[in-house]
């Protein structure tokens, strides 16, 4: 009961009286208007410089991307990457892969502004994203990694101002840097911020630290409300909302209400749409434009009609039962069109929260990146409709019918539709109205329709190849969604009206910070405690595995796969296997023709070795010969000598 007596304040230990002086300003709080950077922006944006310098000198001249990119690159050998990781010394180390995605976005900006130069910076920001990830995966910190480099904020100038501050996890993802997101510690990084296991501290929100219970099995610690801002459990309520929502919907439009009256559940299902409208505002008030996205377009166009068919149902209220022109009656068949019209988009909302599977995941983005190359097609559309159809309309005038118009406006998005009616046209400002027809209906349906679809297939095979990348990416946008705008009082929409009408509005102002603080957590445990009892029996599970790893030195996330749960009992040096593996292992590191090369220079070396020591041998010989001979000499010298005495 020791988390209960947390949340009536009954426990008076200040829990952050440790508290490091210099604080990891990580998320935007309420409770700080300005996030200063962790280290000075001046500092780091001569880092950065520094290490555009770098790649600029090891990428001189236009490379291929694949010299790039491949394992054991030689262009970014382990020389430039100790190189890049010392360009912030022991002090300035933790924004050094914050820096390289600064260097990343300046290569891919520079590619747009020198064109003649586009594939030499976009290989330099490669080797960007490339060099990042390198450093990342090498870092054997684990602690150092998830908290300081790739969490902490940092800033640099522009223009004289420091931009606002960000973390390399952010940046990543704003910068849609796939090699980066791929690599294992980001992921890391994403996975333990999605299961909570990197939280907020309660009182400094805009810092990240380890959750505390990881490891502990008791189940009433677990029964905390501040462990709905871990982001798997908010997914799991908007999962449960979105189809009470849908529920809600479905049983509004299958009972329509005749005499515009509202019944629970259409009042219930309106109330909810505020709370959603709300929480959207909310989130795009303390992100800014890097919140948007297809999604939000999507459910802002959802929550619009909903709202004309409630403001419409209004104004139906506002005409008595028994009017005589039938006005009421009128605004509430309106009201019911605007919802049956928002049918299909209730649905499709659902694909929102399928995004963690793998598959739907892949597809969803194929769906986003179509509709923006979609933009390319329909600004092109809208020109030539426009152009065409001044030109019908001008002509229409000089036949002064101008009932006709609509007849064109309907015949140009038949042609559109690829279902194009010719016979109105035959007679239509003979002979041009027709001819006129033929080419914009050439236009659109041979030319405009095929750049279509070759924009779309070309994103499906942009996205297909990098499917398991952009999946990722989505996963790690989609967690950020939940962490980027924080609040010390996690009220998942709907139920962010009740901390808006019931909390903020009538009591924050006047009631002291601690029992205002006291009062939400009583709220939030009431609300929450279905969930939060599901989820404490799910963490003390947990818990008991993070002891079990920690006890066999492994990472608290381990899982002890098939293939390991026999690996201990074999010794592959002492029955000689690792000997007779690394006889017939290939050298994978380097290419096979060096390989080759290097065989052939030390079977030539060798060769010379054996021919050197055959001429000396030979040399021996000759002068041993030589030497017999002027010895056999000398004696017969001597006998003939002695003959002639």
């Amino acid at each position: 009961m020791v988390r209960w007596k947390k949340l009536l304040g009954l426990d008076g230990q200040d829990r952050h009286s440790n508290f490091r002086d210099e604080v990891r300003h990580l998320l935007p709080t309420s409770n700080t208007d300005v996030i200063p950077s962790a280290l000075p922006p001046t500092t780091v944006t001569k880092i950065a410089l520094r290490l555009k310098y770098q790649i600029e000198q090891v990428i001189p001249c236009e490379l291929e991307e694949a010299q790039i990119i491949k394992a054991h690159s030689p262009i970014i050998t382990p020389a430039v990457i100790a190189t890049a990781k010392s360009a912030g010394g022991k002090d300035h180390a933790a924004c050094i892969v914050y820096c390289l995605l600064v260097c990343y976005r300046w290569f891919e900006r520079q590619a747009m502004l020198e064109l003649w130069d586009a594939d030499l910076h976009h290989v330099r920001a490669v080797a960007c994203e490339v060099l990042a990830k390198q450093i990342i995966e090498a870092e054997e910190d684990q602690a150092w990694l998830l908290q300081n480099l790739l969490l902490q904020r940092f800033s640099i100038l522009v223009d004289g101002e420091p931009t606002e501050p960000a973390n390399a996890v952010e940046k990543a993802v704003d910068l849609h840097a796939l090699r980066v997101i791929g690599s294992s510690g980001y992921q890391k990084c994403t996975k333990y911020l999605w299961r909570g296991w990197l939280v907020q501290d309660d009182q400094y929100p805009s810092n990240f630290i380890p959750w505390t219970n990881k490891a502990n099995t008791t189940y009433w610690d677990h029964f905390d409300p501040d462990r709905m801002r871990a982001p798997q459990y908010q997914n799991a309520v908007q999962i449960f909302m979105s189809l009470l929502y849908l529920a809600l919907y479905t049983g509004a439009i299958n009972t329509i209400n005749y005499t515009g009256d509202l019944d629970v559940v259409e009042g219930i299902l309106y109330l909810m749409t505020a709370g959603f409208v709300f929480d959207e505002v909310s989130k795009f008030w303390k992100i800014g434009w890097n919140y948007l996205g297809f999604w939000n377009v999507f459910n802002v166009c959802l929550y619009s009609l909903l709202t004309v068919s409630f403001v419409l149902r209004m104004i139906a209220l506002g005409h008595p039962l028994d009017d005589g022109d039938g006005r009421r009656g009128h605004f509430n068949e309106l009201s019911y069109n605007f919802l049956a019209f928002s049918a299909p988009m209730f649905w499709m909302r659902l694909l929102l929260y399928l995004d963690n599977i793998r598959f739907f995941g892949a597809m969803l983005v194929v769906l986003k990146v179509m509709m923006k190359e979609s933009l390319i097609f329909f600004a092109l559309l809208i020109i030539i409709c426009v152009g065409f159809l001044q030109a019908f309309i001008g002509m229409d005038q000089i036949d002064d019918n101008a009932k006709v118009t609509s007849f064109i406006i309907q015949a140009m998005a038949n042609s559109v539709m690829q279902s194009p009616d010719f016979d109105g046209f035959e007679k239509f400002a003979p002979p041009f109205g027709i001819i006129l027809y033929y080419i914009f209906t050439f236009v659109v349906m041979v030319v405009l329709l095929n750049i279509l679809i070759a924009l779309y297939n070309s994103a499906y095979e942009d996205i297909t190849d990098n499917a398991i990348d952009e999946y990722m990416a989505l996963f790690s946008q989609k967690t950020l969604q939940f962490v980027r705008a924080p609040d010390e009082n996690v009220f998942i929409a709907p139920f962010n009206l009740i901390e808006l009408f019931c909390l903020i509005l009538p009591l924050e102002w006047w009631l002291p910070t601690k029992r205002y603080e006291r009062l939400n957590n009583l709220v939030m445990g009431v609300i929450y405690s279905p969930l939060l009892l599901i989820t404490s029996w799910l963490e003390t599970k947990e818990a008991w595995v993070v002891r079990r790893n920690r006890r066999k030195g492994e990472s608290d996330e381990d899982t002890v796969e098939e293939w390991e749960q026999l690996s201990g009992e074999c010794d592959w040096e002492g029955d000689g296997w690792a000997k007779r593996v690394e006889e017939g292992r290939p050298n994978v590191e380097t290419e096979v023709v060096v390989v080759e090369g290097e065989k052939t220079r030390r079977e030539v070396d060798g060769l010379r070795e054996e021919v050197r020591r055959l001429v000396e041998l030979v040399e021996g010989l000759t002068k041993d010969r030589g030497g017999g001979k002027e010895e056999k000499k000398d004696e017969g010298d001597d006998a003939d000598g002695k003959a002639d005495s």
